[in-house]
């Protein structure tokens, strides 16, 4: 199937008729391809900037799953989780194929998971190069040893171009992202934006390896210390996840989909880095900054004449992107693989400003958290926001769970305990106030926390060390090296008791609100992790 030394390659097994195929292209060559198409420019910082239309993010309303004999009886379906009908997904993967078709194509041969036991071979059809770059980036590369016998197990077929009629092709609009487990195709149309191409695979894993591999598919980051010691990062997007987890002083396993497998070993997913570049400087992210070379693709930012980004520019959408290759960070675990999971942390961007900056978590409310995946929206972000509004996303990815969320917290939970694993709820939201009065908490003082937690300074789980939070029960150190002791206590920052318990209750029955889809699933033990309740 394959040649490379040539680096020829026949789509005709796909139904892909008379295309001039690009195979196996360098990051390199592909830049070049961008700058030649005109698809994007070069920036001042070497890495290429390109503009994926109409869709800045994702569509979650737009991604469906095919109900099957293999999905059927197993897929949560929801308004997250959408059916589509073979017949239909047949039907327009073949108009998709028929689009294709004596096109010049980019096609790449790849894989995740870097775990030999978990490898997932596949194989990444491209109607545009910077899509193309976007797979080389992101995915494992493969040596030309691995490219000789290479046989791909899943295909992504991805045409930004192609726009289906919702009135026969059965999607909601002209952009769909269909995954479908029995033919192993991801069919990606009508949206440029390269998210829904890495997003595909995840939510694929997120169903192959808890359902046939016993292994805990998780949305986080994950490094390592000099001990050996795995650290893990959950959190949604805009609470730090990526930053807090590139850290000069421990090794970068991967910033955004992991695997906990049943021996205790932690592996990434990827080949690459996803980051949020929103009002990004050198200063406060020089190892994200640093990466932004040739061999990155910046995504939606603004460029001046000269190629000057400005980070700050939101015109075209605060979901300013880059990827880049793990390799641009220096300080990278090789393999993306580690062992010994000694800290989780939970983060959350809590606008109400009611949560502590760091709290511990028993086991129940581990697992309550974690099906509940709380931040924040603040104004600004959506039309029509003009006060915090909690945001919930189960397991922290909800978009890309295909099974209960339940599962994965019953999962979660028994690995913590056989590891014996501390979990930690981080705020990087506000203190003082809620947003509009308090203020955002400094980074320099989360990496003290999490710094401290690593290092062991936080002290035995006693009244000594911690003190006991009055509505959500969580533990909340009360010294913390580098961190102004008045700081660690939420309350004491308002200086205003009653307005303060009016909104941490109000966080708290907006937690109890989203819980009750998910208390007839989930065991006593994890209910009992809630915050109180509270009327008013």
């Amino acid at each position: 199937m394959v040649d490379t030394n040539t680096k020829s390659i026949s789509l005709t097994y796909l139904g892909i008729k008379n295309a001039k195929i690009r195979y196996q292209l360098s990051s390199n060559d592909l830049h070049q391809e961008i700058l030649r198409k005109e698809q994007g420019k070069a920036s001042n910082l070497g890495a290429i900037a390109v503009n994926t239309g109409e869709f800045t993010g994702r569509s979650p309303k737009d991604r469906f799953i095919v109900k099957d004999e293999v999905t059927k009886d197993k897929v949560w379906w929801s308004d997250i989780n959408i059916p589509f009908e073979s017949d239909k997904f047949n039907a327009l993967y073949n108009k998709i194929i028929a689009y294709l078709s004596e096109k010049e194509l980019f096609v790449r041969d790849s894989y995740a998971c870097a775990d030999e036991n978990y490898k997932l071979n596949i194989r990444v059809v491209n109607e545009y190069p910077w899509s193309n770059m976007f797979a080389y980036n992101m995915f494992l590369r493969p040596t030309k040893e691995e490219l000789v016998n290479f046989s791909p197990e899943w295909t992504i077929i991805n045409a930004p171009g192609f726009m289906a009629n919702s009135e026969t092709d059965g999607t909601r609009q002209h952009n769909f992202a269909i995954l479908n487990f029995t033919r192993k195709i991801a069919l990606i149309g009508g949206t440029g934006y390269t998210g829904e191409i890495k997003k595909g695979i995840f939510s694929a894993l997120n169903f192959i390896l808890p359902v046939y591999k016993n292994t805990l598919p998780m949305h986080c980051s994950a490094n390592v210390g000099k001990t050996g010691d795995t650290a893990i990062f959950f959190g949604l997007s805009g609470t730090g996840k990526t930053t807090l987890s590139t850290d000069p002083n421990r090794s970068l396993i991967g910033d955004d989909e992991h695997g906990w497998t049943k021996d205790n070993v932690i592996f990434n997913f990827e080949g690459g880095c996803y980051a949020k570049v929103i009002n990004l400087s050198k200063e406060n992210e020089p190892e994200i900054y640093g990466a932004i070379k040739k061999g990155a693709i910046l995504e939606n930012v603004v460029l001046d004449k000269n190629g000057v980004v400005d980070f700050e520019d939101t015109s075209i959408t605060q979901n300013t992107r880059v990827s880049y290759p793990i390799y641009h960070i220096e300080n990278i675990k090789i393999p993306s693989r580690g062992e010994n999971p000694k800290n989780i942390f939970f983060l959350t961007a809590d606008a109400f400003g009611v949560l502590p900056p760091i709290s511990k978590l028993t086991p129940s409310q581990a697992a309550y958290h974690f099906i509940s995946g709380y931040t924040a929206k603040v104004a600004g972000t959506e039309a029509g926001v003009t006060e915090p509004v909690p945001s919930f996303s189960a397991c922290f990815g909800a978009p890309f769970m295909p099974l209960h969320p339940t599962k994965y917290a019953e999962m979660l939970s028994q690995k913590m305990t056989t590891a014996g694993v501390n979990v930690w709820l981080i705020n990087t939201g506000w203190s003082g106030g809620k947003y509009g009065v308090g203020k955002r908490m400094p980074l320099q003082y989360t990496r003290a926390m999490i710094t401290a937690v690593l290092e062991g300074k936080l002290g035995d789980y006693t009244y000594e060390h911690y003190h006991i939070h009055s509505v959500f029960g969580v533990a909340q150190p009360r010294t913390c090296p580098g961190v102004p002791t008045e700081l660690l206590s939420p309350r004491a920052t308002w200086n205003n008791d009653d307005a303060y318990y009016k909104e941490a209750f109000k966080l708290s029955n907006a937690f109890r609100h989203n819980f009750k889809k998910y208390e007839e699933f989930a065991s006593e033990e994890i209910r009992r992790g809630g915050p109180q309740r509270y009327a008013f």
